[in-house]
């Protein structure tokens, strides 16, 4: 096994939520919202945490009728109108099957409307069913996105185009238009397990997130490390490799409110929830309270005990970001409002002076 890397000190550690608009009928009511709620109460989260302080806000790209969200830049562009601070973000942006150039003008749209806060994740997918809605081929499934995430990166650096790749049309001195505020978008590769989607990123040049949904987060280290090492031997910067770790979580004032509260709409999102409609994933209590224990992922319970977690994946990956998807499964709004604000107040001050000392102490 190749040595780990040894880490610089880390800069600011950035706290945010993310979801997928996920609509499931509430285990304990037996209602399920609207489409049209189902939205306003993405936007009303998004309007919290900014409010409270959280950094990221993100949503993610599906296209059935047990998600609302499909169109991520629209999503976002209303979100923009009613948040001030808040950096938004794709979680993810199914690359392999979308043009490149349509993503970055609706993504720069949306930097200009939000003044420079936007964000690109970049991902395959796991959810397949836009290949044959949008007429791709899932025999290309890693060469698009391959193809696709170059070409990005390049309508990213430059206002003028030219290129020619396999699955789309040539473009000749193409004006891409607008441009963002920033000097360029924030661009991310989203990867569940993937060795070799890792170092692709760092080759790139571009953030990794890694999404960790379940189980012991030790074994995702060498993602982190070979992400590093492929990076810099392309010659970026140590610094500029940022990492941001994504999991499904849950605050209350304990942890075993948290698990009691959360683990019926965990049962059911997970039950109802899949890439495959003919195979749905169920989850024992018991499984699942081992799933949230300190050294699983699950980032399920009180302030502390995320905090701790949040400190332990730390020490194993050194990340700069820490995301969670905390409105599942027909989860009341009122919850997912109190799961935010605990993240807030209670857990991001407390983890980013932990990080500080530790960095402090590094350089000295």
């Amino acid at each position: 096994m190749s040595k780990p890397i040894q880490q610089e000190a880390v800069p600011e550690f950035e706290f945010g939520i993310y979801t997928l608009g996920d609509i499931v009928t509430d285990c304990h009511t037996g209602k399920t919202i609207t489409p049209r709620q189902r939205l306003d109460e993405v936007i009303a989260a998004a309007k919290l945490a900014d409010e409270a302080g959280l950094d990221v806000f993100g949503v993610g790209e599906h296209h059935r009728l047990d998600f609302v969200i499909s169109s991520v830049p629209v999503v976002l562009a209303a979100v923009s109108q009613v948040t001030r601070r808040i950096k938004l973000t794709s979680a993810t942006t199914v690359l392999s099957t979308i043009d490149p150039v349509r993503v970055f003008e609706d993504f720069a749209t949306l930097d200009l409307l939000s003044n420079g806060r936007a964000e690109i994740i970049a991902g395959r997918g796991a959810f397949l069913e836009s290949f044959p809605l949008f007429g791709y081929d899932l025999e290309d499934y890693h060469r698009l996105f391959a193809e696709n995430i170059q070409l990005l990166q390049e309508l990213n650096q430059h206002e003028i185009i030219n290129w020619e790749g396999s699955y789309r049309s040539s473009l000749r001195n193409a004006e891409i238009a607008p441009r963002p505020v920033q000097h360029k978008l924030p661009l991310w590769v989203g990867v569940g397990g993937s060795p070799e989607s890792a170092k692709k990123a760092g080759a790139l040049g571009t953030g990794l997130a890694i999404a960790i949904l379940n189980g012991n987060p030790a074994p995702f280290k060498e993602l982190a490390d070979s992400y590093r090492r492929s990076g810099m031997e392309a010659g970026h910067s140590l610094e500029s490799l940022k990492i941001a770790i994504t999991s499904h979580g849950y605050i209350a004032e304990t942890t075993q409110q948290a698990l009691d509260e959360f683990y019926p709409y965990y049962y059911s999102y997970r039950n109802s929830i899949s890439p495959s409609r003919e195979q749905r994933y169920t989850v024992s209590r018991s499984e699942f309270d081992q799933c949230a224990a300190f050294d699983n992922t699950l980032a399920v319970g009180s302030p502390q005990q995320i905090i701790e977690k949040i400190l332990y994946q730390h020490e194993l990956f050194g990340h700069n970001r820490f995301m969670t998807q905390l409105d599942i499964g027909g989860l009341p709004f009122a919850k997912v409002a109190s799961a935010i604000e605990l993240l807030a107040t209670k857990v991001a001050p407390v983890v980013r002076r932990e990080i500080a000392k530790k960095t402090s102490s590094v350089s000295l």
